[in-house]
């Protein structure tokens, strides 16, 4: 079996773009979830804070001829993924161009100002600002497809608009594609724009917090009620690991298993029984248990049905006696971003030997299982692996397994 491990890894945050920078915020008990003044004028909708990257400026990022095609889900995919190539010393390389370089990556939705402009045509009849790039800013496949155009990788491309999984299946599906054979190298993640419509669709559910402030994402917490959107993008190099020795690069971490699996009974609510199953199947296809794992990184959105089916299903699995934490309390939740974003900064944690508490927790919901709970300061972990795990409406399940390179 071909051995995939990460050479290069980058993102965007609401907390920043640099680990150091994420951390210090985390250990100074910091968030990234700031109030919206902006969505006061949208009076159907309760929920007032998100997770945002404020800081980040899409417009004029990149030379005018390529950022014709990009909104800006798609420049903060491209930005994190250049930066993880700079990493990896594979920006420029020829190698991306030979057909074995590829990518796998999504986001929920593509940019949404561009689908304001086609609703404005069928209102109007009138054209108004729609151009010829238009549906490509819009289209569900717009990260991975100008990730590829601007690189030049002319290898797979694999789009895994799949909801809250999109990053995480990138990851996976990645790791597939090369063990097969079918390519050298991957770019894996998901990115994700903030918009308030990604929020309204929480909001009809009933799903979203109305704390609105700093500390209203608050997953597995007695007190959450809800959760709060947010914005990022990150992207891993995936490298065969012996093509990755061979031009001397330095592996960061391993995958070392991988599960996808669909509950198959409900669109929205999730299935515990199943995603026991694919942590179980991860597990498994990394021929761990769980007393090898550092730490879990849970999905944790910090909804009451969401939360309390997921801690069961973690208990089931690794018991009680794994560390286990979320960063959803931190930048919200991502969405399409979220698996590759908890993915990049876990293999920061694990080899720097601290995982982040989970934000605003207090007091466990009883309602949920009696896990091991990472809260306060952070917790000096031991050990060589981890697992994270992602679930996505569809009922889709993912559980991704790093090691120490």
């Amino acid at each position: 079996m071909r051995r995939v491990v990460v050479t290069g890894m980058a993102g965007i945050t609401s907390m920043g773009q640099e680990w150091s920078q994420i951390e210090g915020g985390m250990r100074a008990g910091k968030t990234g979830i700031r109030y919206m003044p902006e969505w006061e004028r949208l009076t159907d909708m309760g929920i007032r804070v998100a997770g945002g990257a404020d800081w980040f400026n899409h417009e004029g990022h990149f030379p005018r001829q390529a950022m014709r095609s990009m909104g800006r889900v798609s420049v903060m995919a491209v930005d994190a993924a250049d930066r993880a190539l700079q990493m990896a010393g594979l920006k420029d390389d020829p190698v991306l161009k030979t057909g074995r370089t590829g990518v796998a990556a999504g986001s929920s939705y593509g940019s949404t100002e561009p689908t304001i402009d086609f609703t404005n045509f069928i209102s109007t009849g009138k054209a108004g600002k729609l151009n010829a790039t238009s549906y490509i800013r819009m289209m569900s496949h717009t990260a991975p497809v100008n990730v590829s155009v601007y690189f030049g990788l002319q290898g797979r491309v694999i789009t895994t608009s799949s909801a809250c999984v999109s990053g995480s299946q990138g990851i996976g599906y990645s790791v597939e594609t090369i063990q097969a054979g079918k390519a050298d190298i991957m770019l894996a993640g998901g990115a994700e724009e903030l918009c308030p419509t990604m929020a309204m669709v929480f909001d009809r559910l009933y799903a979203t917090s109305k704390i609105n402030d700093h500390t209203a994402s608050r997953p597995f917490d007695v007190s959450r009620d809800g959760l709060v959107t947010g914005e990022g993008a990150a992207f891993l190099v995936l490298e065969e690991l012996e093509h990755a020795l061979a031009r001397g690069a330095k592996p960061l971490a391993e995958i070392k298993g991988f599960a996808t699996n669909a509950d198959g009974s409900h669109i929205s609510h999730p299935n515990g029984e199943v995603q026991a199953v694919v942590m179980r199947e991860a597990l498994r296809d990394a021929g761990l248990s769980p007393s090898d794992l550092a730490f879990i990184n849970g999905h944790g959105t910090a909804t009451v049905a969401g939360d309390t089916s997921e801690a069961q299903a973690t208990f089931e699995v690794y018991g009680d006696k794994v560390p286990f934490h979320t960063l959803k309390g931190h930048f919200g939740h991502t969405l399409g971003a979220c698996g590759a974003i908890e993915a990049w900064l876990g293999i920061e944690m694990l080899n720097s030997g601290w995982a982040a508490p989970i934000a605003n927790f207090k007091e466990a919901d009883p309602r949920c299982a009696a896990l091991d709970y990472i809260d306060g300061e952070g917790r000096n972990i031991q050990g060589d692996f981890f697992a994270s795990n992602n679930f996505a409406f569809g009922g889709i399940n993912t559980s991704v397994i790093f090691g120490r390179a």
